[in-house]
């Protein structure tokens, strides 16, 4: 098998780096500049009224049960599996069999590219898959779709069942507009979650028709090969149209996030301060820390680290020393645990990571 280079590339069919998905660039790093700085600016107040004692932080890490922390290291490490079998469902429609071991490959340098370059990484798992798979970019682009769609469904689900599970009473001022306001947010963004996926699988054909039927204006070269990016976008999406296929995505997605709070579990046994933590409040923490994820900024994580710390602190009475240790270590290992493997992989595969950071520029959507 001949290694995946990035010239490659410029033998695919290139895609335009247009004005709108320009703009929405632009967006989405102004909500991440917002986000992050709320955020800061909440756990600066908390800095403020209780102080930091640096030699308490050090301190924290001498006491860890460090078993529990390469147990947790594992389980983190298995759910990049579960994410490749899952991937490995949403192609055997068009790739009837998908290679295992490629789909590992891309997935670990894929999350190693968004640890790296933040979300712009997330183009290069779909690109590596679709070149390893001999599959088009788009088809791919749709599978990744798919996956954040299962993936949000399954946050709201666990981050609803933590609303349940936490008190009005328990919760300090500067979280109390989450339990407010989340579930609410969660009951929309769940249903409208919902009805995407049953329109896929529904109506995939009819969207694809009228989206064409829209684009009928544009000379016919332009228009075939919009036809063809339509048709490989919905081929992507095909699993869902399958029962079988469409109960194994769910499963994996369960198995996915059972990994996750299995991860979680050992990391908090691992600290004397959480060790008494069991499955009840590591949903608690994971329904809220899951959003904190979304945020992610190149080289440095972002919101999962703010929101850890305050979960920890204003929902669990955690001292904020012990608190930011854990908040550190739940980043590298559900973030950077992967940066290793993955970039072993890329040298293997003859990657240029330069170019793999101006992928989203040539990416075509």
């Amino acid at each position: 098998m001949l290694p995946v280079g990035l010239t490659d590339i410029h033998s695919s069919p290139r895609m335009t780096h247009s004005g709108t998905f320009g703009k929405q660039n632009r967006r989405w790093a102004a909500l991440v500049i917002l986000l992050s700085g709320l955020l800061a600016w909440m756990l600066a107040l908390r800095w403020r009224e209780s102080g930091f004692d640096w030699p308490a932080f050090t301190a924290t890490f001498g006491r860890l049960g460090w078993g529990w922390v390469a147990a947790a290291c594992a389980f983190a490490l298995l759910t990049y599996v579960g994410r490749a079998l899952r991937w490995q469902v949403m192609l055997k429609p068009i790739a009837p069999h998908p290679n295992f071991l490629n789909l590992m490959k891309a997935t670990a340098i894929g999350f190693t590219a968004v640890v790296l370059f933040g979300r712009p990484g997330e183009f290069v798992r779909p690109y590596l898959i679709s070149v390893k798979e001999r599959v088009s970019f788009s088809s791919q682009l749709a599978a990744w779709a798919l996956e954040r769609i299962l993936d949000l469904l399954t946050i709201l689900l666990v981050f609803g069942l933590a609303l349940a599970q936490v008190r009005h009473s328990a919760v300090g001022p500067r979280l109390s507009w989450v339990l407010h306001t989340g579930g609410t947010f969660v009951g929309i963004t769940g249903s409208i979650c919902i009805v995407i996926l049953f329109v896929l699988r529904r109506y995939s054909d009819f969207m694809r028709h009228r989206l064409l039927e829209a684009l009928g204006f544009l000379p016919a070269r332009h228009l075939a090969r919009a036809e063809k990016l339509v048709n490989a976008f919905v081929a992507g999406l095909e699993a869902t149209r399958s029962p079988t296929y469409l109960a194994l995505l769910f499963a994996y997605s369960a198995l996915e996030w059972v990994l996750i709070a299995a991860c979680y579990v050992c990391l908090f046994r691992a600290f004397p301060e959480t060790s008494h933590f069991g499955w009840n409040e590591t949903l608690v923490f994971m329904g809220f820390v899951s959003f904190g994820s979304i945020v992610q900024i190149p080289g440095v994580g972002g919101g999962i680290q703010l929101v850890t710390i305050l979960v920890l602190t204003e929902l669990f009475a955690v001292q904020l020393e012990p608190a930011t240790s854990i908040a550190l270590l739940t980043w590298i290992i559900t973030f950077v645990v992967i940066v290793p493997l993955g970039l072993i992989l890329s040298f293997h595969e003859g990657l240029n990571w330069g170019k793999l950071r101006r992928l989203e520029a040539e990416a075509e959507l």
